[in-house]
């Protein structure tokens, strides 16, 4: 621990400062993204409505092999948007923006965060939080990724490709895209903090690594009502690619708790009588 005690003020006034410098890095990479956004709109965030996005090519060439897979032809797939709020395409440039700023400012935040609490731990304690800290940024990004390239394009193209009636043309407009766009990004982003969720519950002492084999058959059955709730398209092709990742954290968890504590022995010495 640092051999300088703060008083309670200093530690007020550090943290003061912890959130200036994090909200000027979040402004510094939004007026980052005011500047590049404009370019990458099109190519990145709205690139899910074009049967030319990755992940529709890929599932395009698996199908070939695997023919129950949903239809991903190339050329049956194409999404035009709308806009009938006047606001709202200056409003979406703006907050497209600052969340560039804050996704890009997730390291910084982190090692802030780090910054501020390192002085009041131990050195053991230090290099387990400072690997947590890494760990829970990296699982965040991970997820992130997930949800950009696999849950929110096949829930898209299922939801936009759905139809009651014939008579019926789906359009979409751009705030609801924006909206589910930000919403199941973030969600997967979240999920994926699931094994340092575990991590800290195990430093706490409320759980073991038996508790992972006791509840496997649940993980499983919990794995995929979780993938219902993000997934609203409800076929089994959703569900099964949703389905493993949120599984699979369940497994990564199971080796970052603490192993079952040895049992106290049941059996006292005998008395002699």
């Amino acid at each position: 621990m640092s051999e300088k005690e703060m008083s309670f003020w200093d530690h007020l006034e550090e943290f003061r400062w912890t959130i200036i410098r994090v909200i000027i890095a979040v402004i510094a990479f939004s007026v980052v993204g005011f500047i590049v956004i404009p370019h990458i709109f099109d190519s990145v965030i709205l690139a899910a409505r074009s049967s030319d996005f990755v992940t529709y090519r890929f599932f395009e060439k698996v199908s070939e092999y695997i023919p129950f897979l949903p239809d991903f032809s190339a050329d049956s797939f194409s999404v035009e948007m709308l806009n009938i709020n006047m606001t709202t395409q200056f409003m979406t440039y703006i907050s497209t923006s600052l969340m560039f700023g804050v996704l890009c400012t997730i390291p910084y935040i982190l090692y802030e965060l780090w910054k501020f609490i390192s002085p009041a731990l131990y050195e053991n304690e230090a290099k387990g939080v400072k690997t947590v800290f890494g760990f829970g940024g990296f699982m965040f990004i991970i997820g992130c990724l997930v949800g950009y390239f696999v849950v929110f394009p096949l829930i898209f193209r299922f939801l936009i490709t759905f139809e009651l009636s014939e008579s019926i043309e789906n359009m979409i407009s751009l705030d609801s895209y924006m909206n589910n766009f930000y919403t199941l990004i973030l969600i997967m982003g979240l999920v994926f903090e699931m094994p340092l969720v575990f991590w800290l519950l195990s430093k706490l002492g409320l759980i073991y690594r038996s508790f992972f084999r006791k509840f496997r058959r649940h993980a499983v059955v919990g794995s995929l009502l979780a993938a219902a709730l993000i997934t609203p398209s409800g076929d089994p092709f959703s569900l099964f690619v949703v389905t493993v990742p949120i599984y699979m954290l369940w497994e990564i968890s199971a080796f970052m708790v603490k192993k079952d504590p040895p049992e106290e022995e049941e059996n006292l010495p005998a008395v002699f009588e």
